[in-house]
């Protein structure tokens, strides 16, 4: 297979959000996002979070070991959300999904360690943002978001018992309303 390549490069969750609306999905336009976890490594794996290598790496264990055409489109860490196969391409994430489906994974092992307080929580929140970012350029229904688990292609229980479906989708749905208010003047008490 070809390989897509890497656009291996970080944002905050504002700069994300730039860098989201100036993207075009032309010759492919997801229909909704899968959401995952890394598992190994774990929060406790990566004190740090992710860096710039452990991305280079990544690339290459699914480039030359797994033999793919992409990996999953985003890696989130409780830093960070960083950028991997293009946005605008499909990805490769979960089988039944790859075609139709952003795939977001974030740095954590979520059927041990804990994913609303402390470092996962701060995962959360970089997810959150950078689903809401998706669902609104795209044009995508945050109760549309699936859980990796949830394709019946899939034998694990990714992203782990501790990532709450509906808690995930309210969140995403909270940080569009929060979106909305802070572009809309009336809501602010102006206008």
């Amino acid at each position: 297979m070809t390989w897509k390549g890497i656009v291996d490069r970080s944002f905050t969750a504002a700069d994300f959000d730039t860098y989201c609306k100036g993207l075009t999905w032309a010759a492919w336009r997801p229909s909704f996002i899968v959401l995952h976890n890394t598992a190994i490594p774990s929060l406790a794996q990566r004190p740090d979070g992710l860096a710039q290598q452990h991305i280079l790496s990544l690339e290459a264990f699914y480039r030359d070991t797994q033999g793919w055409s992409g990996g999953p489109h985003l890696f989130v860490d409780d830093r960070q959300i960083w950028a991997f196969t293009p946005l605008t391409v499909p990805g490769v994430h979960s089988p039944s999904w790859n075609q139709v489906a952003i795939g977001i994974e974030m740095l954590g092992d979520y059927a041990v360690e804990s994913f609303t307080d402390g470092r996962g929580l701060a995962v959360q929140a970089n997810a959150v943002a950078a689903m809401a970012t998706l669902c609104e350029v795209l044009g995508l229904q945050p109760s549309g978001v699936r859980l990796h688990r949830e394709d019946p292609k899939t034998t694990h229980k990714c992203p782990g018992k501790n990532v709450d479906k509906a808690a995930v989708i309210q969140a995403v749905e909270a940080k569009i309303a929060s979106h909305a208010a802070e572009h809309d003047p009336a809501a602010n008490g102006g206008g």
